[in-house]
C-alpha cells in the first residue's frame, strides 16, 4: 500500500508540474502575413518600385496601406481588399488610375514572391 501511495503522489506532482509549465502556442497560418513588409516591384514603366506596408488583423481580416519606401511625401495607397489562402495572399489596390492586384506566395518565413498583374515580378521581405 505504501508503494501505491508513493507512486500516486509522484504521478500527481508530475501532472501538476506539467500543467503549470508554460509553452508558447504555435503561430497560426492566419497570422503569418501580419506585420511590416517591404514590397519591391521590378520593371514597371516608372522603373523599379519599393513600397512598405504594415498589415494588421482587424476583426479577423487583414488590412493595410501601401507607402512609398523612398519618398514619404507621396500619397498613401489604401489596400482595398486582401484575400488569404494557405501560404498565399492577394493585395488589391488602385494606383495611377488602374485597379491592380498583387498575388504573393510564401517562399520562406520572411520572403514572398509574385507578379503584379501577371506582368511585373514582385518580391516582399519581412521588415524586422
Amino acid at each position: 500500500m505504501k508503494k501505491v501511495s508513493i507512486i500516486l503522489i509522484a504521478l500527481f506532482f508530475g501532472i501538476a508540474i506539467k500543467g503549470f509549465s508554460q509553452t508558447t502556442a504555435p503561430a497560426t497560418t492566419t497570422d503569418f502575413f501580419v506585420g511590416k513588409w517591404e514590397i519591391s516591384i521590378f520593371g514597371t514603366p516608372q522603373g523599379d518600385v519599393k513600397m512598405v506596408t504594415d498589415l494588421i488583423r482587424k476583426d479577423g481580416k487583414l488590412t493595410g496601406e501601401l507607402k512609398d519606401a523612398a519618398d514619404s511625401t507621396k500619397p498613401i495607397i489604401p489596400i482595398t481588399a486582401i484575400e488569404e489562402k494557405d501560404g498565399e495572399i492577394e493585395l488589391s489596390f488602385s494606383a495611377a488610375g488602374y485597379d491592380l492586384t498583387l498575388p504573393l506566395k510564401k517562399e520562406d518565413d520572411d520572403n514572398l514572391k509574385g507578379q503584379l498583374m501577371n506582368m511585373f515580378d514582385a518580391k516582399a521581405k519581412r521588415v524586422k
